[in-house]
């Protein structure tokens, strides 16, 4: 098997929000509503919220996978056609080919 390249298909199909304990609870709570169970989805055809997959005290949970907790300067991002979260590192997203506004 060999590597491949990964991508986006446009340069705004990401929702993110670079990580901080100071981050406003509105902000927190767009990302946990666009969060969605991949398992479920791919059961039912129906995208369901996963209730608690970010939380302002610095933890991500990858439906079905575990736990990560963002550093600050991290950028929680959320594909917004699949609701599946993405972690980037902070020192990625200032040094790598990432846009962000």
């Amino acid at each position: 098997m060999a590597t491949k390249t990964l991508g986006t298909n446009a340069n705004n199909s990401l929702v993110a929000l670079p990580y901080s304990p100071a981050n406003l609870d509105a902000d927190i709570a767009t990302l946990q509503q666009m969060i969605f169970d991949d398992q479920v989805e791919s059961r039912s055809g129906v995208q369901r919220i996963y209730p608690g997959a970010f939380v302002k005290q610095g933890q991500l949970y990858i439906p079905n996978r575990g736990y990560l907790t963002p550093l600050v300067g991290d950028y929680i991002a959320v594909d917004v056609a699949t609701g599946w979260p993405i972690l980037v590192s902070g020192y990625a997203a200032a040094n790598g080919p990432y846009t962000h506004t």
